[in-house]
């Protein structure tokens, strides 16, 4: 019986995993599942650099403006859904491309997670009002007096992940880690190839410069300007959006101490994300040259999934 394939493509922010996604989706004739807890938003769509309108006709995506910022959306719910979709796609491609630098979401469908217990609006508008009163320090020591299990692998700058642990921690009075399943589960019909995309930080702060450039160019200013009566919304609270709240609120900031402070905070985004992917994935390293553009690194992705596939 023939096996199907799941092959991840992981890593940074802007080191080009859309792209190369795409050119492995097009060889293999198949669909591209994003992991990417951004670009799942209608809504968001300059700010976390959503694929172009050509590239989602060239190949088929699947969680790319699909909630909306509205919603309360979980990795467990991507889990399911995630899981309620791949068999139906296996059953016309054996092998699906899957891509983003969404960790969480990653290994949310790799290992699974437990069902995080609902959380009463009393116990949110709680937490978020201690969060607006003492700040982001306030969130990180909390969580370690209450969870350091969870502390310890959460990414403690990311105040989203922060405000949803303590959440469930302040209304279950139990720790957020004890609702985390690490057993792999549901993936038994899948075998995964993980992918994981790395390059020089000299490499990789180019090209996230060169892309909050473009983003500034394409009309970031007057999507956020949209944005702004929701910026009280979690989807919100995040890099390419946040920075914008001063300058729109404070006459004395011009546009490009915002664009240099979203560079500096996509620079620090990434910077977590490849600490994440080299301490807690197992994943074969494919390392970006300064031939960012050369065939001969799409040639090694794809003579290694090949290599995968007929073991």
């Amino acid at each position: 019986m023939a096996k199907n394939y799941l092959v991840i493509i992981g890593g940074p922010t802007a080191i080009g995993k859309t792209e190369m996604a795409i050119q492995l989706a097009k060889h293999f004739q198949t669909v591209i599942i994003s992991a990417d807890s951004r670009q799942i938003y209608k809504e968001l769509n300059i700010g976390v650099a959503k694929p172009s309108i050509e590239q989602l006709i060239e190949v088929t995506h699947y969680f790319i403006s699909s909630i909306s910022i509205h919603q309360n959306y979980t990795a467990y719910d991507y889990q399911k859904d995630v899981h309620s979709l791949l068999p139906t796609l296996f059953q016309k491609h054996p092998i699906v491309i899957m891509t983003g630098g969404t960790g969480f979401y990653i290994n949310a469908i790799l290992k699974g997670l437990d069902e995080i217990p609902s959380v009463s609006q009393k116990t949110k508008i709680l937490i978020h009002q201690l969060y607006k009163e003492k700040g982001i320090q306030f969130l990180q020591e909390e969580l370690q007096e209450k969870d350091p299990e969870y502390f310890a692998k959460v990414d403690i700058h990311n105040p989203v992940r922060l405000l949803r642990a303590l959440e469930v921690i302040y209304e279950t009075q139990k720790p957020f880690s004890y609702f985390l399943n690490n057993k792999k589960k549901n993936n038994n019909y899948f075998q995964p190839i993980n992918l994981w995309m790395n390059s020089s930080r000299e490499i990789l702060y180019q090209r996230i410069n060169q892309r909050v450039d473009k983003m500034i160019e394409m009309g970031l200013e007057e999507e956020v300007m949209e944005l702004y009566p929701y910026r009280h919304l979690n989807a919100l609270n995040t890099v390419g959006y946040k920075e914008w709240w001063s300058y729109i609120e404070n006459d004395n900031i011009d546009i490009q101490a915002i664009t240099e402070l979203i560079k500096r905070n996509t620079r620090h985004y990434a910077k977590r994300q490849i600490t994440w992917f080299k301490h807690q994935w197992d994943a074969k390293e494919f390392y970006l040259s300064d031939l960012l553009n050369s065939n001969t690194f799409f040639d090694e992705l794809v003579s290694f999934v090949k290599s995968k596939i007929n073991d």
